[in-house]
């Protein structure tokens, strides 16, 4: 009898320990509250009438909330990794030289994991770090006039579009038209390091014959009543050409608009290749697909 009770015991224990196991684990997360009436604003550094994508340091305060938020994850949109903010403000730097358009992506996270999203388009001008040799050349400081090397060879040059010196051909001294030489150039820059280029033409500047189209005239090589634009903010950057250390300084500028600046050969992209606090030496692409050179000197 007493074997029977005990396997009886045994039978309601393993039944009891088999329903324990069986029975699903509850747990309460609360309430789950997603982030409501989210806004965000992007505050670009520096803008106004005369810089309308900022003054060049690439600043973005950026400022979001919402309800029922406990943390934002936001993704600036430049490829770098999102970062996630206990709080919904941050001034972020961007890094690309020139003038970037930029999408600006928040999550607003809630309990659970619950999400809000939000994003905005910010347009942001970022002003490369232009060397200090460079940046002191061709401004002094504040502002340099610049005129054509015209008593120089090669002042005046063009070679094939893979060569880093005027191959096909190379101006003697004084040796081009007038209208060439008479330009004042002058380099300037702000406090923020912000460069620009300001041309008096004295009325016309020359032209090679494939790219008089581009200025709106037609005709071969000479000189045309070419509007240089005023004063022009220029865009630096790293060189985009296959140049060596050797060949060139690698620093190139973005000339808006028409780009002109002792004489024109429809580029507007013009890489340094060498500078001094007197001399320039510049090379660009023309319309023809060549290159050109260009020396400045000093006034």
């Amino acid at each position: 009898m007493m074997t029977n009770k005990k396997s009886l015991f045994y039978i309601l224990l393993i039944t009891v320990i088999g329903f324990s196991a069986c029975k699903k684990a509850e747990y309460s997360l609360g309430d789950i509250k997603t982030p409501t009436n989210l806004t965000m604003t992007a505050t670009v550094q520096g803008v106004d009438a005369a810089n309308p994508f900022g003054n060049g340091t690439g600043r973005v305060a950026i400022t979001v909330n919402a309800d029922n938020a406990l943390n934002y994850r936001i993704d600036f949109g430049d490829g770098t990794a999102p970062q996630l903010l206990p709080t919904g403000e941050i001034t972020y730097r961007y890094g690309t030289p020139g003038i970037t358009e930029f999408t600006i992506s928040v999550n607003a996270i809630g309990t659970a994991g619950s999400l809000s999203t939000i994003s905005k388009t910010v347009k942001v001008f970022v002003n490369f770090v232009i060397p200090a040799n460079i940046l002191q050349g061709l401004t002094g400081g504040t502002s340099k006039i610049w005129q054509t090397d015209h008593d120089a060879g090669g002042h005046f040059g063009v070679g094939a579009d893979w060569a880093f010196f005027p191959n096909y051909y190379s101006a003697g001294p004084n040796s081009r038209e007038a209208c060439a030489y008479d330009d004042d150039i002058t380099f300037s820059k702000d406090a923020n390091d912000n460069v620009f280029m300001s041309v008096n033409n004295k009325g016309e500047s020359f032209s090679i014959g494939a790219a008089t189209a581009f200025y709106g005239f037609a005709g071969g090589d000479g000189c045309y009543a070419i509007n240089t634009g005023g004063n022009k903010k220029l865009i630096f950057m790293d060189a985009t050409s296959a140049s060596t250390p050797a060949e060139s300084t690698r620093i190139q500028f973005t000339v808006p608009g028409n780009g002109i600046i002792n004489f024109g050969t429809g580029g507007t992209t013009y890489e340094i290749l060498s500078i001094s606090d007197t001399q320039v030496h510049l090379r660009n692409i023309g319309a023809d697909g060549n290159s050109w050179y260009q020396k400045l000197i000093k006034k």
